[in-house]
């Protein structure tokens, strides 16, 4: 049943009923009233038996004379009347109001069709553009003008949503295009090894050797690029189980693995855990703590350093990784959140701009808040809290 059909018999039951008991009202009314006046007649008729009985026994006669069997009869007479009268009044003005209360009915019928059709109009108007709007036009708005009533907060609300999907797009279409680009380099270099190889006339066993290291270390790009994304699309979706991890255990277990690294590099690794349970998906925060250490080892200083801490902040867990680095502008730290975003961007630093991006979107799954901040030295500040309904601090 349609919207304005519900509201029309909505309005003409409210009208019925209220007219209904307007009515029985009115009725009760009008009942009670003729009872006094057939009261009042009653005793006027007593009087007017004794002025009567007084004017037919005349002077000298005795005042308390009874009446006549004509007189009796005319009086019964007069009261049957007179409660008749008042019958036929109230059946009168109750088929009357009857008629009135249903002639009544259908005019607010119709008039409630009306009002329903004009109060819905702002929605379909909604409705009508809303449909009109494609992943073509997401930028057009719907701009209600009116007063500030639910209806106008209805359309703002649409509005907000449509901003929020175009930017959702306009990311999505930003990401399609970066990961195209990033694919494409590996397959163009990879192209352009096999066909050295094949068009060199003077190859030799060794010069096929050095083409197929090179495409090697081209596929093993390829293949962490894929991982990147894999593991993004991963925690965007969502967790799929949870379990209680300790930070601690997992940033111990990825600074063991990247102390070869660190020797190499000549980095001071400082380590402060202290045991922080956190309930999640265990491959995931894994994967954050990996990203943001080997975030903090690439860009970094010759003869750098390293800090990471884990432990308990008020009610839920903590995790910060410092680093040293080259100075990093404040404003373009936001902008290192976003898929394939470097300061420096090199074709062969086997990063694509993804490790920062994955942080967020595990952060965003785990209902964590993420905090990146530039410091004035150099590299950057970067600390995960883990909020209190999804963590659990055990002292050490």
């Amino acid at each position: 049943m349609r919207v304005p059909l519900r509201l029309t018999l909505l309005y003409s039951v409210l009208f019925l009923l209220s007219g209904a008991v307007l009515l029985a009202i009115t009725f009760l009314l009008v009942t009670q009233s003729g009872s006094g006046i057939s009261m009042s007649s009653s005793n006027s008729s007593r009087s007017g038996d004794q002025s009567i009985s007084n004017i037919v026994v005349g002077d000298g006669a005795s005042e308390d004379a009874p009446l006549t069997e004509t007189e009796r009869r005319l009086i019964a007479a007069a009261r049957q009347q007179a409660v008749q009268q008042r019958e036929e009044f109230g059946n009168q003005l109750l088929a009357k109001s009857g008629v009135a209360l249903a002639i009544m009915s259908a005019i607010s019928a119709a008039l409630g069709w009306l009002m329903a059709g004009r109060v819905l109009r702002p929605l379909r108007v909604m409705t009508d553009g809303i449909q009109l709007i494609s992943a073509r036009n997401v930028h057009e708005r719907l701009a209600f003008s009116g007063p500030p009533d639910e209806l106008k907060a209805l359309a703002d609300t649409v509005d907000g949503l449509l901003g929020r999907l175009e930017m959702a797009l306009d990311s999505h279409k930003r990401f399609v295009a970066n990961a195209a680009h990033e694919l494409r380099t590996p397959l163009t270099l990879e192209h352009a090894l096999l066909e050295e190889a094949i068009i060199d006339p003077d190859a030799t066993v060794d010069s096929y050797r050095a083409r197929f290291e090179d495409l090697v270390v081209v596929s093993e790009q390829q293949a962490q690029l894929l991982e990147s994304l894999l593991m993004l699309a991963t925690s965007e979706r969502g967790l799929d189980r949870l379990e209680r991890v300790d930070l601690s255990e997992l940033v111990g277990g990825v600074l063991r693995a990247a102390e070869p690294r660190a020797c190499k590099q000549n980095l001071t690794v400082v380590e402060r855990v202290r045991p922080a349970w956190v309930t999640g998906d265990s491959a995931l925060v894994e994967r954050l703590v990996a990203n943001l250490v080997d975030n903090a080892m690439s860009y970094n200083v010759p003869d750098g350093w390293m800090e990471v801490v884990t432990g308990a902040a008020g009610e839920g867990c903590f995790l910060s990784v410092t680093n040293a680095g080259p100075r990093v502008p404040p404003e373009t730290v936001d902008r290192l959140l976003n898929p394939f975003q470097r300061l420096e961007r090199t074709a062969d630093d086997g990063h694509h701009g993804l490790g920062l991006s994955i942080v967020q979107s595990i952060a965003v799954a785990h209902s964590a808040d993420l905090s990146v901040r530039a410091r004035p030295e150099g590299g950057l500040s970067i600390r995960v809290c883990f909020p209190a309904e999804k963590s659990q601090a055990i002292s050490g």
